[in-house]
């Protein structure tokens, strides 16, 4: 069976829900955040890779499931500090967002008796068009909706630390106006990748289209997925 944007949603909660109940000794004592989070990623990537048929990237090279039907990157990190890393393509992607969809994992990890824990908070799918700055996008539209102009437009994206000479900016202020973006979510700060921040989405607290969170990975939502099912014992808690 082919992989699909729905079943990927589906099979990510069914996972969080599953990876919940059992233990992952072999993160006793790991600290590096980046250690759990490729243990999470690889932990999942095989599970799809044993039910479906998809296309696992690198994430040192590109996007975690790079298929065009599927185009998302894969994105784990602890609650205490919900943030990763993005390689940088172009300006453009602070405004109109990274060009894939994201599937967020949060986790907290817990020690309980000699036993390591995932705790997972939150699973979120974020499609590529509200993968934008959260801020920037919305000075940006609220801007457009006064009817500014171009160099209003570029005041905006300079004194957003938007990379990028005048030349630059200017053909991006043009695009702006002609094709205002959608309203981003992540706070993406410069560096020599971009650094995504995920706190907006986590405190979203309003249904908006192109961004799905689960939380409180209950009964009634793995009833909701029935495909997702892992296991009886899942399907008993």
């Amino acid at each position: 069976m082919k992989l699909t944007i729905n079943l990927l949603k589906k099979e990510a909660i069914a996972f969080c829900k599953h990876e919940n109940i059992i233990t992952h000794n072999n993160l006793i004592g790991v600290t590096d955040g980046k250690a759990v989070g490729t243990y999470i990623e690889h932990k999942f990537e095989e599970y799809l890779k044993n039910k479906y048929e998809v296309n696992i990237g690198s994430s040192g090279k590109g996007i975690d499931l790079p298929d065009s039907y599927i185009n998302t990157d894969i994105k784990v990190t602890s609650i205490k500090k919900p943030q990763s890393s993005s390689p940088f393509k172009n300006i453009e992607q602070k405004v109109y967002g990274l060009g894939h969809n994201l599937l967020i994992f949060v986790y907290e990890k817990k020690n309980i008796n000699k036993s390591c824990y995932l705790d997972f908070k939150y699973c979120i799918f974020l499609e590529a068009e509200r993968s934008g700055d959260y801020t920037l996008t919305k000075i940006l539209r609220k801007m457009i909706e006064l009817n500014a102009k171009e160099s209003d437009i570029i005041e905006i994206l300079k004194d957003s630390n938007v990379p990028g000479d005048n030349q630059t900016l200017e053909i991006l202020a043009k695009k702006i106006i002609k094709n205002p973006p959608k309203q981003g979510y992540l706070t993406i700060s410069n560096a020599f990748q971009w650094r995504l921040r995920y706190r907006n989405i986590i405190n979203l607290d309003e249904k908006v289209d192109g961004v799905d969170t689960y939380e409180k990975f209950n009964e009634k939502q793995i009833i909701d997925y029935p495909t997702t099912i892992l296991s009886d014992k899942i399907m008993n808690i």
